[in-house]
């Protein structure tokens, strides 16, 4: 590999979770079921890149227990593990792509919520997962209670910071009770909104980390240059995660090298070519398939109820990956 690309491809230990490289496929909705004979070809393709770790999509937690068992699982996660890279699932805490009024739940409703994420995990652990990340950015439910200007509640989970970070707390610490130490635990968090700032962020990943979240995802991490709003939380002491401008081998390698992040995300690059990771490593830099940002086979399919694909694809690339 070239020697300035490095830093991405050095090893890093989470725990009991084993890192061969710092290059993440982020969980991407790519609307084919992650259990079926596709959605794993979907993983296996994204895993054979050479990325050290798939966090798998947004998936609902009321769905475990359900039609996500450790049986139907476990499938998915050794397809992933047998083509070298580790495994966390990002979980959500209703439905994907349903929505609820936080001002309008219970206060019943929402310790249901919260201890929906024990057993889920639990499922995880047992069907050979090495993580777990609670989505809790982009403006999503998780999201909206730590969001003054969205959390309009007067009890225990709005108000202050401390109660408005309290329901991401206690996920955590659900996920901590039900799963020991075999999980690593991440938390996804959008560092600044429209009503709260990186300092109020970083007040309450104080409190995430202390109830057992060892990884931040920060996303998104680019304000004005790559990873300069991820780049604070790693005085936190644990790993950080950077996503967004991630596709360019020389700024992601930077941001390591800068000590910004000790993760990097790449998303839609790795729908354009699943071997960025291995092309990097092998400084075959010109045979990369750039993304070119058009936002047409992967939006524009979501956005119709069609499986993500890319328009730079030359044929069939999750068929290749399906067995």
């Amino acid at each position: 590999m070239e020697q300035r690309h490095r830093e991405l491809f050095e090893p890093l230990r989470i725990g009991r979770m084993q890192l061969k490289n710092r290059i993440v496929a982020p969980p991407m909705v790519q609307a084919r079921p992650i259990t079926s004979r596709e959605g794993i070809g979907w993983y296996r393709r994204l895993a054979a890149g050479g990325v050290g770790l798939v966090i798998i999509e947004a998936t609902g937690t009321p769905s475990f227990g359900k039609n996500l068992t450790v049986n139907t699982l476990t499938p998915l996660v050794k397809a992933i593990h047998a083509e070298g890279a580790a495994v966390a699932i990002q979980l959500f805490p209703i439905p994907f792509g349903t929505t609820a009024d936080l001002n309008a739940l219970t206060a019943a409703e929402i310790d249901d919520l919260a201890a929906r994420y024990g057993p889920a995990a639990e499922i995880c652990r047992d069907a050979g997962m090495e993580g777990v990340e609670p989505h809790g950015a982009h403006g999503f439910l998780l999201n909206q209670f730590f969001m003054p200007d969205r959390n309009k509640r007067t009890d225990a989970w709005g108000g202050s910071p401390e109660n408005r970070g309290r329901l991401g707390v206690e996920i955590v610490r659900k996920i901590r009770a039900a799963a020991g130490d075999a999980l690593a635990i991440f938390y996804r968090h959008t560092p600044a909104g429209t009503a709260y700032s990186v300092d109020d962020s970083l007040k309450f990943a104080r409190r995430l980390i202390d109830a057992g979240v060892g990884v931040l995802d920060i996303s998104p991490s680019r304000d004005k240059e790559i990873a300069d709003m991820a780049a604070p939380f790693k005085k936190l002491g644990v790993p950080v995660i950077a996503v967004n401008g991630m596709n360019d081998p020389d700024a992601s390698a930077d941001a390591l090298r800068a000590a910004k992040c000790d993760l990097v995300a790449i998303a839609r690059g790795l729908i354009a070519d699943s071997q960025w990771p291995l092309k990097v490593r092998d400084g075959r830099l010109a045979e990369i398939v750039q993304c070119t940002e058009c936002n047409d086979g992967c939006f524009g399919n979501l956005n119709k109820g069609k499986a993500v694909e890319c328009v730079h694809w030359k044929k069939d690339e999750v068929r290749d990956y399906i067995r």
